[in-house]
């Protein structure tokens, strides 16, 4: 069939039936339109011809080749309206005709192709011609839910997975001691010993995981710091049995794996997230560690009486190599690593930045002579004296002062948890709205850290004057809610301030915050033994206030550090 070209484009587009059977074209061009066909050839009288044809410009349409259709097309050219006749060699795959001065291509099959909804692509010759070319494979694809969800928000998921599985892990011992101790014979002292040695291995890799982050990327660190307490975890009830330095050998070496995930999880999402979505992302990854605290005191009983107290360190443990598999196949350091993102969300993710390669040195000396750092080390004790110390002491809390038995106790000690990790989302996209609607970063991040001390504060002078222990349980709930904003103020400035460095200043201001939960919780027997609940409190509350007048005053959300 031959077509008269309509519109002032050049070029046609052949896609034919050419061996043994009926001689089709459908021309198509660049801006969409198609060729209406003026005639039919006939194949060797097998196919009808409507119209005599004998002949157009030399060419007789009823030839045969070698027993094959030959195949003809015409290239329009926009000066002299005469029609060239051009060759195409007999096709059963794809075929090229070139021509010097003004050349045109036509790709065709031996299959019948429905080109309907098809996209031209029009490519530059270096003769100055164009050509039309029609790909198969420009037709768009429809991909599935799960392949059209973010690549980022992956990202946020795994993180979120594995800060669970962190809390896990880590709150399990204190559930499980109870029948070790029987077994084991151990007293007080040794417990608290146990407990501590933890922190052993995880103040040492809070810097160094940072570093080792910013300089080789999130997913190798992160998937080490998983893989490693997962490990030690799954050989806690064997070190145990074999006698005590083994044991405590191997909670700090949990503590050692942990350390590195919070500066490792800050690296990959100060890549991969963009300053609007950067408070939801890093509350949802923190809610992660609560609710792994929650679930870790829920099923722990019920696993311990029914298989004994190992299988808690055995069932926990298990679960890291199912989340490093989906670590190694889904994660990636940097959006330019990943060979399926799309053109569209790197964009967004970039922001028209250069993303930059790891750093190689670390420049110590200028990153603590900047003041905003300092207030992110300052702060970070701060606020960490008092959750803590509330974290810490709250059971005997509700024992002592409110009288509840340990199981209303144990219950009560999720509440807050529950409610950190609500509020922790709640005010990711507060702050995310802000930061959208033209506030600066700097005052979202100075109005939610603000919360997130002057809450606790004042909730924690209410405890003296509450009556009733529903009231008292009340207050603690809503310290810790309040206290949740601070994901969307200290915890996001590291990110703000430098995120080419963002693990380094981690694990700097993190180191001091697990500073002040060893020193806080050491410092409130201590007071307790003197004084009272109230003096606890007030130490607390005096500690909130001076963190949000060092915030307020030397914080700020600009970069800071290249």
């Amino acid at each position: 069939m031959f077509y008269q070209q309509s519109g002032s484009l050049r070029e046609n587009i052949a896609t034919s039936r050419c061996l043994y059977g009926p001689f089709r074209h459908a021309l198509a061009t660049s801006d969409g339109k198609f060729s209406k066909p003026i005639g039919r050839l006939k194949d060797e009288g097998k196919h009808a011809c409507p119209f005599p044809l004998p002949t157009i410009c030399g060419i007789n349409p009823r030839q045969r080749f070698c027993g094959k259709s030959r195949c003809y097309i015409s290239s329009y050219s926009a000066q002299s309206k005469q029609i060239q006749p051009i060759e195409l060699s007999t096709c059963s795959g794809y075929s090229e005709h070139v021509k010097k001065s003004n050349r045109t291509c036509a790709y065709y099959k031996s299959e019948d192709y429905d080109i309907a909804d098809a996209k031209v692509d029009s490519l530059t010759s270096i003769e100055e011609s164009s050509e039309a070319v029609l790909v198969e494979g420009n037709v768009p694809k429809v991909s599935s839910w799960w392949e059209q969800f973010p690549k980022r928000w992956v990202i946020v998921l795994l993180c979120f997975t594995a800060f669970l599985l962190c809390n896990m892990d880590r709150v399990n011992m204190s559930i499980a001691i109870l029948p070790m101790s029987k077994e084991f014979n151990w007293n007080s002292t040794t417990v608290g010993l146990i407990q501590s040695s933890f922190f052993w291995g995880y103040l040492l890799t809070q810097i160094v995981g940072g570093i080792w982050a910013d300089k080789i990327g999130g997913k190798l660190v992160l998937g080490f710091g998983v893989v490693w307490w997962s490990v030690a975890t799954i050989l806690t009830p064997i070190a145990a049995k074999i006698g005590l330095p083994f044991l405590l050998t191997m909670r700090a070496f949990m503590g050692i794996g942990e350390g590195v995930a919070m500066p490792a999880m800050n690296n990959m999402l100060s890549k991969w997230i963009p300053v609007s979505e950067r408070s939801r992302a890093l509350a949802l990854v923190y809610s992660g560690m609560y609710l792994g605290s929650v679930t870790g005191l829920a099923v722990s009983p019920a696993l311990i009486n029914r298989f004994g107290w190992p299988s808690v360190f055995y069932s926990f443990g298990s679960l890291g190599s199912i989340w490093f598999a989906l670590w190694l196949s889904k994660a990636y350091s940097s959006p330019k690593d990943d060979p399926e993102l799309s053109v569209e969300e790197k964009r967004l993710i970039l922001g028209g930045n250069i993303s930059k390669e790891p750093v190689s040195v670390i420049p110590w000396k200028l990153i603590l002579s900047k003041a905003p750092v300092w207030a992110l080390i300052v702060s970070h004790f701060c606020h960490n004296w008092g959750t803590f110390i509330l974290l810490t002491w709250m059971p005997t809390y509700y024992n002592q002062v409110l009288k509840f038995n340990l199981t209303e106790s144990g219950l009560f000690c999720v509440l807050p948890w529950l409610t950190m990790a609500v509020f922790a989302n709640i005010g990711g996209w507060i702050a995310d709205t802000l930061v959208s609607r033209g506030l600066s970063i700097t005052a979202v991040r100075k109005i939610m850290q603000s919360i997130g001390f002057l809450g606790p504060a004042f909730f924690l002078t209410q405890l003296s004057h509450v009556k009733t222990p529903a009231m008292a349980v009340l207050c603690m709930a809503c310290s810790q809610g309040s206290d949740a904003f601070s994901q969307s103020g200290l915890y996001s400035n590291h990110q703000d301030i430098g995120p080419r460095y963002s693990g380094v200043l981690l694990g700097l201001s993190n180191t001091a915050g697990v500073l002040a939960g060893v020193f806080g919780t050491a410092a409130t027997g201590y007071i307790l033994q003197r004084g009272s609940w109230d003096d606890v409190f007030k130490v607390a509350v005096a500690l909130y206030i001076i963190g949000t007048l060092i915030w307020n005053l030397f914080s700020t959300g600009e970069r800071i550090l290249e």
